[in-house]
């Protein structure tokens, strides 16, 4: 059967502790391995089975001590869910067996934790998040230069190209493609071309005579 998708849950300092409970553990006298298995997480001072607590058959229920918080954080993300001997390990925290002086280290653990980490982000150098101005004006500096660069680029080209006869002067004799339909479809269009220019040159050049004005005005 397809695994269901495990549930989100968020711990907070108090619901974290150092002792776990692992569940679903196969009934084969396993107790060794699975305190070997824990150890790789940090040293664990205690790993024995929980008799009273029910549990599914062919199963046993283990009860973990870490000697620190953290190791044991660790070994619950690890190890929860993971298969060992067959089964898929449930592990759980367990605040309800620490004593008063239990919770007052694990508190006290999390303050130091908390400050250390302030610490640290309050003693980051500002060079790594701002720029200093001499980088702000080098670099702007820079961009200016690129972009006069860009412009004389751009006007010797457009030059380049007006002076080059090839871009002034196409001769109207020359074929271009090598289809000769399609050379006779350009000579076309240059014949109709020269009618045209010729036809406006020709109507340019005859001027209509100016008709003789006639006076209508009445004479006393």
């Amino acid at each position: 059967m397809p695994r269901e998708p495990a549930a989100v849950r968020v711990y907070t300092v108090c619901d974290e502790s150092k002792y776990l409970i692992v569940r679903n553990v196969p009934s084969l006298g396993c107790g060794d391995d699975l305190a070997n298995l824990f150890a790789t997480y940090g040293p664990v001072d205690e790993c024995t089975p929980m008799d009273a607590e029910d549990c599914d058959p062919y199963t046993d229920v283990f009860f973990i001590k870490f000697s620190q918080v953290s190791n044991a954080r660790f070994a619950k993300r690890k190890l929860d869910e993971s298969v060992f001997l067959g089964n898929r390990l449930q592990v759980s925290y367990a605040p309800q067996f620490e004593s008063l002086l239990d919770t007052e280290e694990k508190l006290e653990v999390r303050r130091k934790e908390v400050l250390g980490r302030m610490k640290s982000s309050s003693g980051r150098p500002e060079g790594l998040s701002h720029h200093s101005p001499g980088q702000g004006s080098s670099a702007a500096n820079s961009h200016r230069q690129m972009s006069s660069n860009k412009r004389e680029y751009t006007k010797t080209l457009h030059a380049s190209q007006f002076e080059d006869p090839r871009f002034t002067h196409v001769s109207s004799n020359k074929d271009y493609f090598p289809s000769e339909s399609m050379n006779a479809t350009v000579n076309l269009v240059r014949e109709k071309l020269d009618k045209i220019q010729s036809s406006s040159d020709n109507s340019s050049a005859i001027v209509a005579p100016k008709k003789p004005r006639t006076d209508n005005r009445r004479r006393i």
